[in-house]
């Protein structure tokens, strides 16, 4: 799972969506990336620059069920949807579901742009430097990004304790 923030005290609320994902039944939290800075990609001129990092879940529920739990958490923390890759409080990108692929207006899986955004896949690759998505690994594909050149990673991480980070 993928998330990211750039409106707000966006750490807190990336934090805060960590939580609330552990709470969520058939959601457990089994690690988290560091947190990266990066510029807007693909959203409005002038955009604030989000946080983004990666956590890796066991889940209990099918995609479907985990997307809506993602985007009542999205909704819980104000996220509003008016601009396509406007600015938010909360965004939850589910990444990759067991190996599962489809394509639905709803979901679609593997996510159709992780392969391309260094803020999925550099934060991915220091959580599980072992990762792959579609046959790559992530490590590589992150190298390649073409946002690469704007991210800033940081020393902190989205779990609120160190034994998951």
């Amino acid at each position: 799972m993928a998330l990211g923030a750039n409106l707000g005290d966006r750490l807190a609320v990336l934090r805060s969506a960590v939580a609330d994902l552990d709470s969520t039944a058939g959601i457990t939290v089994l690690g988290c990336s560091p947190v990266v800075s990066t510029k807007s990609v693909g959203g409005p001129e002038g955009s604030p620059d989000y946080y983004n990092a990666v956590v890796e879940l066991q889940v209990e529920l099918g995609p479907e069920q985990t997307l809506r739990a993602c985007q009542k958490i999205e909704d819980e923390h104000g996220r509003e949807r008016l601009v396509r890759w406007g600015p938010r409080t909360l965004d939850l990108d589910i990444i990759c579901f067991e190996g599962a692929e489809r394509q639905d207006p709803q979901l679609t899986l593997p996510h159709p742009r992780a392969h391309e955004r260094a803020f999925v896949l550099v934060p991915w690759a220091r959580l599980d430097p072992d990762a792959r998505l579609g046959g790559q690994w992530v490590r590589e594909l992150a190298r390649r990004a073409p946002d690469l050149e704007g991210l800033t990673t940081t020393d902190f991480t989205v779990c609120g304790d160190t034994e998951r980070s």
